[in-house]
């Protein structure tokens, strides 16, 4: 436990940010599922509309670094690829 007023402080700073951290992670991972099921339902239209939102999503994180920005570019790229499949398998 915590024995000064700084290192108190501090404690309840690390649970507010990882509170918030959490909640922007899980934002991302849901975001990326849903360019997920878009592309496995084969949708190609609805899979670009979700990709747009997602990507922004993916930016907005890694700019707090939330997620390092290679590993934004890796997911974008992964999921822009696969949204590129589809349209090729039609």
């Amino acid at each position: 436990m915590a024995n000064s007023a700084q290192a108190r402080k501090r404690a309840r700073q690390a649970v507010a940010t990882n509170k918030h951290n959490s909640s922007l992670r899980s934002m991302l991972r849901t975001s990326i599922k849903r360019v997920r099921q878009a592309i496995e339902a084969g949708d190609q239209a609805a899979a670009n509309d979700v990709f747009k939102k997602a990507t922004s999503v993916i930016d907005r994180v890694a700019d707090k670094n939330i997620i390092h920005k290679n590993k934004a570019a890796r997911h974008k790229s992964r999921l822009s690829a696969a949204i590129k499949g589809l349209q090729a398998a039609a």
